[in-house]
């Protein structure tokens, strides 16, 4: 029996001792490390991309900003590993024959929790119809009516903010950093209103304004309407950034990709264009209907190669359809008398025919005379569905188009105080982005700088060793055709063949080449003098008493070695200049 057990190793002799292990060495071969401490680990792998920089400063710095790079998109792909799926929150069915598209509101309402299905309201109103819009956190909704009916208030308490009775047609209503402003396009100009509605500001370079759009990490208030011109308004300084003319007409479709701050124009010929403030013509302009077409196409901005998914309406065309995307991709879709949602899955899916995509949900209107539908808006972090119609808004719950992960560092926290909201409204005036840095690509930001543009087979002149050190920008046109890789290379064959000529004729070929070098050098000399630049900065209409005595010594000095010169070439007593006439004097005297 002792055998069998010391033979299982479960009991050792006395005699003999354990080998013992390493604890922190014991469970290495079952576990690994987090993408974001093994980016830590291999910091020196990094640092090997950066040894041919001499300066070691500045290898430090490229060293630390690609570490943090990498260690950045190792934390997001952990994050995304780490989240919840998109179809965490939606409805599933219990069998094959079952659709969610066939419940009610009434149904999803007895099913919700109590705090959840407090989002299903209906409002009655009559300065329809209406347009909708939350704040960034979602708490604070604002509606505007077309006939000047104007009112924000607290979705969570409840409590009116203000309420308004403006007399003319309102187009639009948009908030700025927080619920404390917000801008309504009336009739004429673009209006500025605090939370009490009193008006702050008259926006007149904003004329007829039709659709309002707020950025808010460049604090930029952008606006088009039926001049045709999109302007941006600079909110923290009240400077007008940019004002750019998209000569297709009058546009009443405006919205923006939050995640690169885009803005996105429909047009009336079917045409949508993709614009920012630093670029005069739109960045992508695409033919994407063939005017009012009635059908909905959904594309992939990564590539506009063609649309990903493409249907009609089902309420077959009537009235202007509205569209709107949720934070977890559901897309809803509001035509005619009702309104319908889409799951990302179904719809982001390449298809080739246009048949229709499976309904998630649909919600019909009550009646006719709630028509048309102007607004749908998605509440942040929450399942609801805000829509604008005839007669007032109407709340529906939609679960799974919210997201229920909050960032409060970025002051989204629903229960903010005075306190927090003026701590946020500092910081994010410090951290706001400038305007020139919106682009489509916005990976850019924070990325390294492409390497100078060094001419690495460039003698520099006759005998010159600093080959590599002459910048780019220093370099005479051919050498910067040849560097970046425009030059006509039939040209230097020819060049080199009248060389080759030279020097079999005894013409002198290399000798031409180098004075040609000696001339280009001596053309780029002094051209970086801190007194020439200084003499450059006051060519200006004002009379400088240091610069004129400056110039007056420059010029004392230049005489002065113009007369050395002569003294060398002609001796003691400078040539005189014959007159006209002196040849015929030496004539008579022959």
């Amino acid at each position: 029996m002792e055998a069998l057990i010391a033979k299982a190793d479960s009991i050792q002799p006395l005699g003999k001792k354990r080998k013992r292990t390493d604890p922190s060495q014991s469970n290495l071969k079952n576990t690994s490390l987090p993408k974001s401490l093994r980016s830590q680990r291999d910091g020196a792998e990094t640092s090997s991309q950066y040894k041919h920089i001499a300066n070691p400063k500045l290898r430090r710095s490229l060293v630390k900003t690609s570490t943090h790079i990498s260690q950045s998109k190792a934390l997001l792909s952990d994050a995304i590993d780490l989240l919840p799926s998109e179809d965490a929150g939606l409805i599933q069915t219990e069998g094959q024959l079952e659709r969610t598209w066939r419940l009610s509101q009434n149904d999803i309402v007895k099913q919700a929790g109590g705090e959840a299905a407090r989002g299903r309201i209906e409002m009655k109103l009559d300065g329809g119809p209406y347009r909708v819009r939350y704040t960034k956190n979602g708490r604070h909704m604002a509606i505007a009516g077309r006939t000047g009916h104007v009112a924000s208030f607290d979705t969570l308490t409840g409590a009116v903010h203000n309420e308004l009775q403006l007399g003319e047609t309102c187009r639009d209503v948009v908030f700025l950093q927080d619920h404390s402003f917000y801008a309504v396009a009336q009739q004429k100009y673009a209006f500025i209103y605090d939370r009490d509605g009193v008006e702050i500001h008259k926006l007149k370079a904003h004329i007829s304004p039709s659709r309002l759009e707020f950025l808010p990490y460049h604090w930029l208030l952008a606006s088009v309407g039926s001049a045709g011109y999109l302007k941006y308004q600079d909110t923290s300084t009240g400077q007008l950034v940019a004002e750019h003319r998209t000569a297709l007409g009058a546009c009443s479709v405006l919205t923006q990709n939050p995640h690169n701050a885009v803005l996105y124009l429909g047009h009336q010929n079917g045409c949508v264009t993709l614009w920012t403030p630093n670029l005069p013509h739109p960045a992508v302009k695409v033919l994407a209907h063939l005017g009012p077409d009635s059908s909905v196409k959904v594309w992939d901005c990564r590539n506009w190669k063609g649309a990903v998914r493409e249907w009609n309406l089902r309420s077959g065309g009537k009235g202007d359809a509205e569209v709107e995307w949720s934070q977890k991709g559901v897309l809803a879709v509001g035509s005619g008398g009702s309104v319908n949602m889409y799951t990302s899955p179904s719809i982001k899916t390449p298809h080739t025919s246009s048949s229709q995509p499976p309904l998630y949900l649909t919600h019909p209107l009550p009646s006719t005379s709630h028509r048309p539908i102007t607004s749908l808006r998605f509440a942040p972090f929450q399942d609801v569905l805000t829509i604008g119609h005839a007669q007032g808004t109407s709340s529906i719950l939609v679960p799974g188009a919210g997201d229920g992960g909050m960032d409060t560092s970025e002051g989204l926290d629903l229960y903010e105080g005075v306190k927090g909201r003026r701590e946020r409204e500092v910081r994010g005036l410090l951290d706001k982005i400038q305007p020139d840095m919106i682009a489509l690509d916005s990976e850019f930001v924070g990325s390294l700088a492409p390497p100078s543009k060094l001419t690495t087979n460039t003698t520099g002149g006759s005998g010159s060793s600093r080959a590599t050190e002459i910048p780019f920008s220093r370099l005479p046109r051919a050498e910067r055709l040849r560097v970046s890789g425009k030059a006509d290379l039939t040209e230097e064959v020819h060049l080199d063949a009248e060389s080759l000529e030279g020097n079999e004729n005894g013409n002198g070929g290399p000798k031409r080449k180098e004075d040609r070098e000696e001339r280009e050098k001596r053309k780029m000399r002094g051209k970086g003098k801190s007194m020439k630049r200084y003499l450059r900065k006051q060519r200006k209409n004002v009379i400088d008493p240091a610069a004129v005595a400056i110039r007056a010594k420059l010029e004392k000095q230049k005489a002065e070695r113009k007369a050395e010169i002569r003294k060398v070439k002609y001796g003691d007593k400078p040539e005189e200049k014959s007159a006209a006439l002196d040849r015929f004097k030496r004539i008579s005297k022959d």
